[in-house]
């Protein structure tokens, strides 16, 4: 029996082009019934999402967490399943649900149907999956181009985040959480709901439904001090981690006195001042049996 199933393959992503046809075939041939989709833009997959959502059981996805956070809105509100085919550059929440890279066995993972409620993120109302951020990463987005990271992947991220990071300079910012409020100075603020960031940075005590969100405050008045953090990012731990103030809560309010934009998985979305929030297990996604 065939499954009907939406299929989206961002060809304009880093191996999209290259292996949309092939991932078609396979799940085809593993007996999903596939309604494939052109992908123009956030807007037309999230309005396709909803009006097909009575026409099929699912929706698989090939891109990376950029591609995946203009689905979210709908994947939310339609409370559609989704599989996921790592296509992007950093594929940071495919690394945090641990599904594969080769993408025969990505499209394995969906077939055999296990599935996961994972915890979402919104900041304004826009959902995030994986984090939400500004300083650093909001630059970073702007920066990067479909053709570098294309050809560079994460050797474009990296080396784009040197040459930021290098320029940055610390803004004041307040954050409030319940009862406290703080008044901060940072160069990058990070509110995250997985635990794999920038393609190799993994926090070991973060979960994805762990139904908290975690916030990062990388406070250094110099990019050299950000080498006291290297022994946690080799380490994964980042409690009590010199140069960087860690929160946990399920709702942050953070004003800046200047604009900042804020980016979404890696894509410009809104800016401060900005509300995030914890939806507790409100996406189902197919993962790997353990």
């Amino acid at each position: 029996m065939s499954v009907p199933t939406l299929f989206f393959v961002n060809r304009t992503s880093r191996r999209g082009a290259q292996t949309a046809d092939a991932a078609g075939r396979k799940l085809f041939e593993l007996g999903f019934s596939l309604i494939e989709c052109p992908m123009s833009d956030p807007r037309s997959l999230r309005d396709t999402i909803r009006n097909r959502r009575q026409d099929v059981r699912l929706a698989i996805i090939g891109g990376g967490d950029g591609t995946l956070n203009g689905a979210a809105d709908a994947l939310v509100e339609t409370n559609l399943p989704l599989g996921i085919l790592p296509l992007g550059t950093a594929n940071d929440l495919a690394q945090t649900l641990g599904i594969p890279k080769r993408i025969p066995d990505a499209c394995e993972v969906i077939a055999r149907g296990k599935t996961r409620r994972i915890d979402v993120g919104t900041v304004n109302g826009k959902h995030f999956l994986n984090e939400a951020g500004l300083g650093l990463s909001a630059k970073l987005a702007r920066r990067l181009t479909k053709k570098g990271k294309g050809v560079f992947g994460t050797l474009a991220v990296g080396w784009s985040a040197l040459q930021i990071m290098v320029r940055a300079r610390p803004f004041r910012a307040e954050v409030r959480c319940g009862d406290q409020v703080l008044a901060l100075r940072s160069i990058h603020i990070m509110v995250a709901n997985g635990s794999n960031f920038g393609g190799w940075i993994v926090n070991r005590d973060a979960a994805i439904d762990d139904q908290v969100l975690d916030l990062y405050s990388l406070e250094v008045e110099h990019w050299r001090q950000t080498f006291s953090i290297l022994p946690s990012m080799l380490t994964g731990r980042y409690e009590s981690c010199p140069g960087l103030r860690l929160l946990h809560g399920r709702e942050f309010e953070i004003k800046t006195a200047r604009p900042h934009s804020i980016d979404t998985d890696g894509e410009i979305t809104t800016q401060c001042p900005a509300v995030f929030r914890l939806l507790p297990q409100a996406l189902s996604v197919f993962v790997p049996e353990t």
